[in-house]
């Protein structure tokens, strides 16, 4: 008996699989973890835009702060992550979108108690060494001040990450279902541009602000000037970045139409807008 089921099992696997809507579910979802998770892992470095573009420093000045364009290396992603969040509302609505969300920050937590326990390890001695001719003199060191991140900004990230997802799918959801089909490019940046004020805001003020405060005396807690103008700065790429990106909505959803078929592809439109 035990062998017709285990081929029964088999064959809904294969089905899902094979099944369209599952695979791409599988695909979005899978570019959408792996980018929140790099993101997280690569955005301990700041970057100077100006210096790596071979242009002269901006030296803006906002709210009393001055100095060049500096981000994290996370916002390398940041287009990609536009698109893929775009099209799980666009076919899989509030449900699928939240469920992706939650998921991701287990995921991201999971990964972090593990670099954590990581660093915990007692390095080999030739290990600690190993880098010295390229300038490292302590392996250990580096890996700890590397993937270590401080605790508040992993909690203001996460947090940050899961508030700006909720905001996305609600205002994405609540311009469609007002609009029909008409006007992709509105449900897609004017959801994108509400949630990143939640995003770029909220991550620096638990991180250098609220964090520092209840820490107390450890790290210097950022004054409002410098977080409002960091936060302002890198919310305008994002702003910028969404409306570059728009084009390649409109291709990823044409992409899909077709490969979805267009009878399969509009039941999964209709039914991501009205599914609560």
């Amino acid at each position: 008996m035990a062998k017709p089921v285990a081929n029964q099992l088999t064959g809904r696997l294969i089905d899902v699989i094979r099944h369209r809507p599952s695979r791409l579910f599988i695909l979005l979802a899978g570019f959408f973890v792996a980018n929140a998770i790099v993101a997280e892992l690569i955005g301990v470095k700041i970057f100077a835009l100006e210096d790596t573009l071979g242009l002269s420093p901006w030296d803006f000045n906002l709210f009393g702060e001055s100095g060049a364009l500096q981000f994290s290396a996370g916002v390398l992603l940041w287009p990609f992550v536009f698109v893929i969040t775009d099209l799980l509302n666009e076919y899989y609505g509030e449900r699928g979108v939240r469920f992706l969300s939650y998921l991701t920050v287990g995921l991201i937590l999971y990964v972090f108690a593990m670099i954590y326990a990581a660093i915990s390890l007692n390095p080999a001695d030739w290990w600690v060494s190993q880098s010295v001719a390229n300038g490292v003199p302590d392996s250990q060191a580096a890996f700890a001040v590397t993937f270590g991140q401080g605790m508040f900004i992993i909690v203001g990230s996460v947090t940050a990450f899961l508030l700006a997802q909720l905001t996305d799918v609600f205002i994405f959801q609540r311009i469609k279902r007002r609009t029909g089909e008409k006007w992709l490019w509105l449900r897609a940046t004017g959801s994108t541009l509400v949630s990143q004020v939640v995003d770029s805001f909220v991550v620096l003020y638990l991180a250098f602000k609220l964090g520092p405060e209840i820490v107390g005396g450890l790290i210097e807690p950022w004054p409002w000037s410098r977080l409002l103008a960091v936060a302002t700065v890198q919310y305008v790429f994002k702003f910028a970045m969404a409306i570059i990106m728009t084009p390649a909505i409109y291709l990823a959803h044409d992409w899909i139409d077709r490969y979805l078929g267009p009878d399969v592809a509009a039941d999964m439109k209709a039914t991501a807008r009205s599914a609560e």
